[in-house]
C-alpha cells in the first residue's frame, strides 16, 4: 500500500460515477487526514486545559461550560458564508486552501497567548478571538476530503481521517501529561507550532498540486443527479442561505432531523471531554496534568478502531452505525458512574471512545449524502457545524448545570441521560431516512 496515487487526468464532460470498491487516492486522504490533524491537535489541547484555566475565575461548573461552549458557536454564524465561498474556490487553481492557511496563521496568535492572560478580561479576549478565527475555517478542512475522493469511498477516508482526529488526542493528553505541570507557556505553545508546520506540509505536497488531483465537477452519484434534475433543475446556487433554504424547506426531509441528531451527540461528547479534567481533579483527587491525560487510553482506543468502523460501517450504512456507537457511549457513561476511580474512568472513556468514533465517520458523510449536488459540500459541511456547534455550545453547559444541581460525582450518570435522548433521536431518523451500505 503506497500513499502516493497518480494524478487525476482531465476527465469527460460528464464523469462515470465510481464504481464500488474503487480505491481511494490514497496520497490525498494522508494530506487531507494530516491537515485535519494540525487543526485538532490545537481544538483538543484547548478543550482540555482551557476549561481549567477557566476555573481560576469561576468556581460554577456550569459558567465554565457555557463559556466553553459559547466559543464553539462562532461556527454558526460564520461557517455558512465561509463553507460557500470554499465551494466556489474548489475547482479552481488554489482549490479551499487559502481559507485554511491563512485562517491557521491569525488563530495561533490568540491561543499562544492565552497562559500569558493575567486578567479575566485579557484571557476572554485570547478566548474568543481564538474561537472566533478556529470555527472559522474548521468545515472548511473537514470539507477538503470530498475535492479529491469519491463519493463512493468517503466513508473509508473518514475513517483514516477520524484516525488521525484520534491521534491528535494521544498527544494533547502527552502534553498534558509531560509538559503543563511544568510549563503552561511551553504546553500551549506546542499545539499551534504543530499545526502550522503539518498544515504547510499538506499544502506543499497536495495543495499546490490542487488542479491535477482535485475531483472532476460532474461526478455525482446516481441519486445527486436525479435529485438535480428533478428538483433542482441544475440551477447553481447564489448563496449559502439559499443552500440552508434548500435543505431545510421540506417537512418531510431527513435532513433537519440527522441535523438534531448531530446536535445531541456532538453536545454531550464536547461536554464530556471539557469537565473531564475538572472532574478528575474534584472526584478522584487527581493533579491538573493526570486529569488532563484521562482521555489518552481513549484515544489509542478511537485512534486503533475508527479504520474498522469505517469500512464496517460501509457495509452497515452510515445511519446504523451512528445507532450502535450511540448505544456503546451509553454503556460507557454508565461504567463510569458506577466504577469513580481513575481505571473505571479510563474504561469510561474507553467505550464512549469507541462509541464517538462511529457517529465521528459516519455522520458528516450521511449529511453529504443528502445534498442536492456535489457543488455545494461546503455549505452542508457548514450544515454539519451548525448542528455540532450549536451542540458543543450548549452541551457544556447543560452538562454543567446537572452537575451543579447535583455533583461531580454524578456527572457521567447526567451524560447517560442526555445520550438516551440522541439514542431515541437517531432511532426514529433510522427509519425515515434512506441509508447507504455498500457491500
Amino acid at each position: 500500500m503506497t500513499l502516493d496515487s497518480p494524478p487525476v487526468s482531465d476527465p469527460p464532460t460528464t464523469a462515470p460515477r465510481p464504481a464500488v470498491g474503487e480505491g481511494m487516492n490514497r496520497g490525498a486522504v494522508f494530506w487531507v487526514t494530516l491537515a485535519v490533524f494540525a487543526q485538532e491537535a490545537v481544538w483538543n489541547f484547548y478543550d482540555a486545559q482551557v476549561p481549567e484555566q477557566l476555573r481560576h475565575y469561576f468556581s460554577s461548573a456550569g459558567v465554565i461550560g457555557l463559556i466553553m461552549g459559547l466559543d464553539h458557536s462562532w461556527g454558526i454564524f460564520t461557517q455558512p458564508s465561509v463553507g460557500f465561498l470554499s465551494d466556489k474556490l474548489a475547482r479552481r487553481r488554489t482549490g479551499r486552501w487559502p481559507i485554511v492557511l491563512v485562517g491557521a496563521a491569525l488563530a495561533t496568535v490568540p491561543f499562544v497567548l492565552i497562559p500569558w492572560a493575567t486578567n479575566l478580561p485579557a484571557l476572554m479576549v485570547c478566548v474568543v478571538g481564538f474561537a472566533a478565527v478556529a470555527n472559522a475555517f474548521k468545515g472548511v478542512t473537514e470539507t477538503l476530503i470530498s475535492d479529491y475522493v469519491a463519493p463512493s469511498t468517503r466513508s473509508k477516508a473518514q475513517g483514516f481521517i477520524k484516525a488521525g482526529v484520534g491521534l491528535t488526542i494521544v498527544v494533547s493528553s502527552l502534553i498534558s501529561l509531560l509538559v503543563v505541570d511544568r510549563s503552561l507557556r511551553l504546553a500551549f505553545a506546542i499545539p499551534p507550532l504543530l499545526m502550522l508546520i503539518t498544515l504547510g506540509l499538506s499544502w506543499a505536497f497536495l495543495g499546490r498540486h490542487h488542479t491535477d488531483a482535485v475531483m472532476p465537477d460532474a461526478e455525482t452519484s446516481d441519486a445527486e443527479t436525479a435529485v438535480e434534475e428533478t428538483a433542482d433543475g441544475g440551477r447553481e446556487f447564489g448563496s449559502p442561505w439559499a443552500v440552508l433554504k434548500d435543505a431545510l424547506r421540506s417537512p418531510s426531509s431527513p435532513t433537519p432531523l440527522l441535523m438534531i441528531g448531530i446536535f445531541s451527540f456532538a453536545g454531550m461528547w464536547s461536554a464530556l471531554r471539557s469537565l473531564m479534567t475538572p472532574y478528575g481533579t474534584q472526584v478522584l483527587g487527581l493533579t491538573r496534568g493526570e486529569a488532563g491525560g484521562l482521555t489518552l487510553p481513549g484515544a489509542v482506543a478511537f485512534l486503533v478502531a475508527v479504520v474498522p468502523i469505517a469500512y464496517a460501517s460501509n457495509r452497515l450504512g452510515q445511519l446504523r452505525a451512528v445507532r450502535y456507537g450511540v448505544v456503546l457511549f451509553i454503556v460507557g457513561v454508565l461504567v463510569g458512574f458506577t466504577i469513580p476511580t481513575a481505571p473505571g474512568t479510563v474504561a469510561a472513556m474507553v467505550l464512549s471512545s469507541l462509541g464517538y468514533a462511529s457517529f465521528a465517520v459516519n455522520a458528516l458523510v450521511a449529511l453529504w449524502n443528502l445534498a442536492p449536488t456535489q457543488k455545494v459540500l461546503g455549505t452542508y459541511t457548514a450544515l454539519y457545524t451548525i448542528a455540532s456547534a450549536s451542540g458543543m455550545a450548549l452541551g457544556p453547559a447543560i452538562l454543567g448545570i446537572t452537575v451543579d444541581l447535583t455533583s461531580w460525582r454524578c456527572m457521567f450518570l447526567n451524560a447517560a441521560v442526555a445520550a438516551g435522548v440522541t439514542l431515541l433521536v437517531f432511532t426514529r431518523l433510522a427509519r425515515r431516512a434512506p441509508d447507504r451500505a455498500t457491500s
